[in-house]
């Protein structure tokens, strides 16, 4: 394996529309959501450790959730988990990762990948980042990982690439927000319109040059720790700087902003099981499209439906179409597939 090659997962998140069973106390990418036998990060690191050495790959969390990361990725020393003790988004967090690899390696690449993602044809996905790795070793480049959409959703940005560019890897026009359905529609009509999946390459190099370039305040708050990355001072430094940063995105703070920035169109199936509707997606089903995690069930003159409870446990259903039954610990959801973007406000009115 290349030494030169490192990994930063992100598994700082919430996932508050997987709720109940994502909980601020144990989020989504701890939990075996799939029934596939492995956690979503567990799936992840596996996923990066077949081209990245596994002694390069750090994974982002929030202080609170450190044990849980070491307790899933028991081959990982705690120097690779990297804590967050206030929530600034991904721009902060990432430049943080970057200033700490770079001195580590300035030679090095790195990919930046959220932890919660499901990719089906993982020799695919090692294809794809090589390639971006490859590039990337060439070029002063910012590089992210574009999905080919296959539906015009409404919940991902876009990234609109130069139609008229005939290389693998293209140029970035510009980034476009969530958009409505008649303007997503247009774009899949254009054809060179990709999902934004939140999976980026470059090296330390590039990177950090581009926050010394758009993000002054934030580079000249996280090099006052230079001195102190990879070393016993560092987590001190981070506990007394870090909630300083501005909260903002790396989209916001560089891809948006720098005009190095490339996409190479993913060739793996990808997603993102932002909620249960993208769970529903990928779960097996039965001959009237009902999706089931773990229970046992009796289902009549039920359709489209999502179920998902302990082990074993017995659901009987009549009538229901296109819900989202959820039964865990205290609390049991039933709620309309439809409605399912609304769940994350729900949670945020629950009693603390």
């Amino acid at each position: 394996m290349n030494k030169n090659y490192y990994a930063v997962i992100m598994a700082g998140g919430v996932g508050s529309r997987f709720w109940p069973v994502s909980t601020a106390d144990f989020p989504k990418q701890f939990h075996d959501m799939l029934g596939a036998g492995q956690t979503l990060i567990q799936k992840t690191f596996s996923r990066l450790s077949k081209l990245i050495p596994a002694e390069n790959i750090l994974v982002l969390t929030n202080e609170k959730y450190s044990s849980i990361v070491l307790d899933q990725l028991p081959q990982i020393n705690p120097s690779q988990v990297l804590t967050e003790p206030a929530m600034r988004n991904t721009a902060p967090c990432i430049l943080y990762a970057s200033l700490k690899i770079k001195k580590q390696n300035p030679e090095a690449l790195m990919i930046v990948a959220p932890s919660d993602h499901w990719i089906e044809d993982e020799a695919a996905f090692t294809a794809n980042v090589q390639q971006c790795f490859d590039f990337c070793s060439e070029h002063n480049a910012l590089m992210t990982l574009g999905i080919q959409p296959t539906f015009p959703n409404t919940g991902f940005g876009y990234i609109e690439f130069d139609k008229a560019d005939a290389n693998a890897v293209k140029k970035v026009n510009q980034f476009r927000e969530k958009p409505d359905y008649e303007t997503a529609k247009s774009f899949l009509e254009q054809g060179n319109f990709l999902w934004n999946g939140g999976i980026f390459i470059w090296s330390v190099a590039s990177v950090t040059q581009a926050f010394e370039q758009y993000q002054p305040a934030m580079n000249s708050l996280f090099m006052q720790g230079w001195t102190k990355y990879n070393t016993n001072s560092e987590q001190d430094f981070i506990d007394q700087y870090y909630a300083q940063s501005e909260n903002i995105s790396i989209d916001y703070a560089l891809m948006e902003n720098a005009q190095n920035v490339y996409v190479l169109p993913a060739t793996f199936d990808w997603n993102d099981l932002g909620t249960w509707g993208s769970l529903h997606e990928k779960l097996d089903k039965d001959e009237n499209n009902n999706a089931v995690v773990n229970a046992t069930v009796m289902i009549n003159n039920a359709s489209s439906n999502i179920i998902s409870t302990s082990k074993d446990k017995l659901v009987i259903i009549d009538g229901l179409e296109d819900f989202i039954i959820v039964d865990k610990d205290h609390v049991l959801l039933i709620y309309p597939k439809s409605k399912e973007q609304e769940i994350k406000g729900i949670v945020s009115q629950l009693p603390k």
